[in-house]
């Protein structure tokens, strides 16, 4: 089984210079994943890199939780549209192969 590499959430807020409230918020949006443990946050690793973006557009573009939520949602109808324009032509290009056979 495969360990999954924790911080403690206090510590990543006082290196991001951010309030716990905001971290608990973006939790109760569903946009990360607060394990809680012994009275202890912690946050998963590899939630850091999605954590950092919010922080970002909350701090620098001064965007609300509705607003980074509608963001992600937004961005990630993007991506599922550009992965299935990839597969696509993916596909085309097959049936293009065949006819030039």
């Amino acid at each position: 089984m495969k360990t999954v590499e924790m911080i403690p959430a206090q510590t990543f807020c006082i290196d991001h210079n951010i309030e716990f409230s905001f971290i608990d918020s973006l939790q109760r949006f569903g946009l990360i994943e607060v394990i809680t443990e012994e009275e202890t946050a912690w946050l998963p690793e590899r939630c850091v890199p999605e954590l950092e973006q919010y922080i970002r557009l909350n701090k620098e573009l001064d965007i609300n939780l509705e607003g980074i939520d509608a963001i992600i949602h937004l961005l990630q109808r993007v991506k599922n549209m550009q992965d299935e324009i990839v597969r696509l032509k993916n596909k085309l290009s097959l049936y293009e192969i065949e006819e030039h056979s």
